[in-house]
């Protein structure tokens, strides 16, 4: 059984134009801190990354945010967070966020999210992991991304649904919940598989 200390959380560098997500962000964090689980995220203290981060630290829980140097200025890195780690470039900072997380999140957000998300996808496609990874579908959010992976496996693009398995939670209450169910078919072993350095 694996155990889920460490959650990295993709999501946007924007607030979005509905409440909701920021809600949701904050709600999310508060939830980790009461948890003692470690949010691993982008580094950023404004949009959904700063909500995020912000309530994991007023509840009294842990922040590693990951940054790549030159995103800095546009993301004004969380000062408060306990750990402040900066990269060179994205892969670096993904990479960093990988090695740092026990599952993943993704709250809404734009491409950068998406991207993210897309990648670990990838690598669980192609067996480089079997860490759990999450849509944080608030209000639906996410059901276009659905609907595309549900075309591409119509069309036999993707072939075995099973080597994604994404889960899904509508409620930010459902979120731990429903990681750490997945988390119980992966073995310490499978976490710690070694993502190659090179992208894929």
């Amino acid at each position: 059984m694996s155990e889920i200390n460490a959650l990295c959380v993709y999501c946007g560098s924007s607030a979005g134009s509905d409440p909701a997500f920021v809600e949701a962000a904050r709600a999310l964090g508060k939830t980790l801190a009461q948890n003692r689980v470690r949010l691993v995220y982008g580094g950023g203290s404004v949009g959904l990354m700063g909500a995020l981060a912000q309530a994991v630290l007023e509840h009294g829980g842990d922040v590693t945010g990951i940054i790549p140097e030159f995103l800095a200025p546009r993301e004004r890195p969380h000062r408060l967070a306990q750990e402040l780690v900066f990269t060179k470039d994205m892969h670096e900072r993904k990479r960093k966020m990988f090695e740092r997380a026990d599952a993943f999140v993704a709250l809404p957000g734009g491409v950068g999210t998406l991207e993210e998300l897309v990648e670990q996808l990838t690598w669980l496609q192609v067996g480089r992991h079997r860490k759990p990874v999450l849509l944080a579908n608030i209000k639906g959010f996410w059901d276009p991304f659905r609907a595309l992976l549900d075309h591409m496996k119509r069309l036999e693009f993707i072939y075995n649904a099973r080597d994604i398995n994404l889960v899904v939670a509508d409620r930010v209450e459902d979120i731990l919940p429903k990681l750490r169910s997945a988390a119980l078919e992966v073995s310490e072993a499978e976490k710690a598989m070694a993502v190659p350095a090179e992208r894929l």
